[in-house]
């Protein structure tokens, strides 16, 4: 494929999957004015930031099946302008209720970025590039998370937080159309798609009953919900309340978290393609990803803020590493099933990151604020302690089950 068709193929996904990794993001730099403004505890901004995964993960099943039946490009167009609808809707609201339904039509638009690219690069490119394909491109759309860090805090300053979501629903909207107008259609296919009705069926039945997918599932879903709800909000509060880090020196180490969060998921894909030549599959390296990912977590649960930029450096550059698998699963189904096989693993992951999310604002509301507002660092060692011993436990069910013959990593 020359260069200019691959642009072309896979450019207004990066750019969508680039706004949605921003907006995912973008709470835990205006988390204090949303407090501030809307008197909001730790429960209710958990929630509202929560609504982002909860649309997202309610319609990965539908998606799968849209995506296998309709293609990614007309898909995702119809999805992206969906955002752009919640962003505006989120810059408008006047109280909570309102923001939440614009950060929920956010998530919904936003729920097929990486899937409907998977299913596109899935369309377009032999199986052995996969995870080299999926890890770039994991890579350059995290950068979003990094505009949404100190670049994004800017903004704040210059627009107000209304403002700056205003001009992320314009640009959103341009991803829409990009999609619409420059994509080329995918290859058509050799038979015609299968009903609804088998479409939906063949998930239940050939992707959930998938000995592969569950000896992943674990793993891979509660490594994705755990950096992505903690990265996306509760890390931004935890620098303030532990570390003791004003506002700007947040915004500057979530940026450092972010961009290794961008570095890992490209490099991820690298590591993953190279260390193929060697007989070592994709779950390997994605399970390596896993343990260095539990280990700084310990550090940031015990409280080692001496060590906290490292600690944040490596939580960013390996969590999203994890979800290499979804790799893993586009080579081991057939194509035919590659939308829905990865969107069937991305509603557990999805609606994992939602219940972490608000689970862990729940937890930290135990425990009574500090005299300066701020919330105890006791509550923050319980809360991501807990979300920890899930993912411990995750590990050892990829290590101790092995599928029957004939399912392979």
């Amino acid at each position: 494929m020359g260069k200019g068709l691959a642009l072309r193929v896979l450019g207004p996904f990066a750019a969508a999957y680039f706004l949605s990794l921003f907006f995912r993001s973008i709470n835990a730099v205006i988390a204090p004015d949303l407090v501030g403004e809307f008197r909001l505890g730790a429960a209710d901004l958990g929630l509202l930031t929560a609504a982002y995964f909860l649309t997202f993960a309610l319609f990965q099943i539908p998606l799968g099946v849209l995506l296998d039946r309709f293609g990614a490009r007309r898909v995702q167009a119809t999805m992206v302008a969906t955002a752009a609808l919640g962003a505006l809707v989120f810059a408008l609201g006047r109280d909570l209720s309102v923001l939440a339904v614009g950060r929920g039509l956010i998530g919904l638009g936003f729920c097929g970025g990486l899937m409907s690219a998977y299913k596109q690069i899935a369309d377009w490119f032999p199986k052995h590039q996969l995870p080299l394909l999926n890890g770039l491109f994991l890579g350059f759309g995290s950068l979003g998370a990094v505009i949404a860090t100190a670049p994004a805090q800017a903004a704040v300053d210059s627009l107000g937080w209304r403002g700056m979501m205003l001009a992320g629903a314009a640009a959103t909207l341009l991803a829409a159309l990009s999609l619409l107008l420059a994509v080329p259609e995918r290859p058509a296919a050799a038979a015609p798609p299968p009903s609804l009705t088998q479409q939906v069926r063949d998930l239940f039945q050939v992707i959930y009953r998938d000995p592969l997918f569950w000896r992943l599932a674990p793993m891979t879903m509660l490594g994705f919900a755990s950096g992505s709800a903690i990265q996306t909000l509760w890390a931004g509060p935890w620098l303030h309340d532990v570390a003791g880090f004003d506002r700007p020196a947040v915004a500057r180490q979530l940026m450092v978290m972010a961009l290794a969060l961008s570095l890992g998921s490209m490099f991820g894909g690298v590591i993953a393609n190279a260390l193929r030549r060697f007989g070592v599959g994709v779950t390997a390296v994605a399970a390596g990803a896993a343990l260095l990912f539990m280990a700084a977590q310990l550090g940031i649960v015990l409280g080692w803020t001496g060590a906290s930029a490292a600690l944040w450096a490596v939580f960013g550059a390996t969590f999203n590493v994890v979800t290499l698998n979804y790799a893993a699963l586009s080579q081991h189904f057939p194509a035919n099933y590659a939308g829905r096989a990865n969107t069937g693993m991305n509603v557990l992951s999805t609606g994992s990151a939602f219940a972490l999310q608000y689970a862990i604002g729940g937890v930290i509301d135990l425990w009574p604020r500090g005299p300066s507002g701020g919330y105890d660092p006791r509550a923050y060692a319980w809360a991501f302690g807990l979300v920890l011993a899930l993912q411990v436990a995750a590990f050892a069910w990829f290590l101790l089950y092995r599928p029957r013959a004939g399912a392979t990593s």
